[in-house]
């Protein structure tokens, strides 16, 4: 169990974000973060993760956005080389995160945990998923076994909802587990429950279009999103997702075990460090590594 001297004070956090590219100088190519946000300004579904915002963005008032809620450069003509995120910011979500958490743990609330990157965040879903059912939650597991529909304008390679520490994830038929952008696995998931007799979550905590789509179906959601993911950065300003910690989501994940205990120890819960990695997933269809030096979608 995670005692006082293992979580990290704010400023011991801050100075570890930075050096492990987390966040400051991170390694996501402001050319990539241009591109999204302007894929995102036409409304290209991959890049909506889930969400129909309800007014019309521009791909100038999307980088205004992202400058002041993830600390990329606001300056229109750095147009290529390295983005920044704001570390306070990463710190700043971090804690109103940990305040929904705490609200959830208090109150024993029905929680969906689910992620689209098996490999960088999925240790940090699954600390919360063990935190959160160990204060007594209830961690749904709905519509395991739905296969994701092939040729989507989603990008996702066939697999079907899997649960692996009480995460939900897509899994390939060999059990690999894969990164996804798509919306649709969490769309399903809230359609089983439905189909249960149940209601939806109490909380989904999430990345990618599982955030997305919960925050657009009026559920509380709150989630991590990269300097490229601009859609869930636009929910929140929108207040469709209540909280969206910015970060760089694709380094080492063991990178990430100070934020996970900050995060833990902020939502007045107990962590059982989880040292593994986690199975490695596949490479997304564009041809980038989930977990390794280059960037992705």
């Amino acid at each position: 169990m995670t005692t006082t001297s293992d979580v990290p004070t704010r400023a011991d956090l801050r100075a570890q974000l930075t050096a492990s590219r987390i966040a400051g100088a991170v390694a996501t190519p402001r050319q990539d973060n241009l591109d999204h946000y302007e894929r995102m300004s036409r409304r290209e579904p991959l890049y909506l993760l889930g969400l129909r915002p309800e007014r019309a963005w521009t791909a100038a008032q999307v980088l205004a956005l992202m400058a002041v809620r993830c600390g990329v450069s606001p300056d229109p003509s750095h147009t290529s080389g390295q983005d920044t995120i704001d570390p306070d910011r990463t710190i700043e979500r971090l804690e109103a995160m940990a305040e929904r958490l705490r609200s959830a743990a208090v109150r024993r609330e029905r929680v969906l945990v689910a992620t689209g990157h098996p490999v960088g965040l999925r240790p940090v879903h699954t600390a919360i998923a063990r935190a959160l059912g160990t204060a007594g939650c209830t961690l749904l597991a709905p519509a395991a076994g739905w296969a994701h529909p092939s040729g989507s304008e989603y990008d996702t390679a066939p697999g079907s909802i899997s649960y692996a520490d009480g995460v939900a994830v897509i899994a390939r038929p060999t059990g690999a587990l894969l990164h996804t952008h798509s919306p649709l696995p969490m769309v399903a998931a809230l359609a089983d429950l439905v189909a249960g007799g149940e209601s939806a979550p109490d909380l989904v905590v999430a990345d990618h279009g599982w955030t997305g789509a919960a925050g657009q179906a009026g559920v509380d959601a709150v989630g991590f999103a990269d300097s490229n993911d601009p859609a869930l950065f636009v929910g929140e300003a929108e207040g469709r997702v209540l909280v969206c910690v910015p970060l760089d989501d694709n380094v080492d994940p063991r990178l990430y075990a100070p934020l996970t205990r900050y995060l833990i120890a902020r939502a007045g819960l107990s962590h059982e460090p989880d040292c593994g990695r986690g199975p490695a997933d596949t490479p997304d269809n564009r041809g980038k590594a989930e977990f390794g030096s280059g960037k992705r979608t």
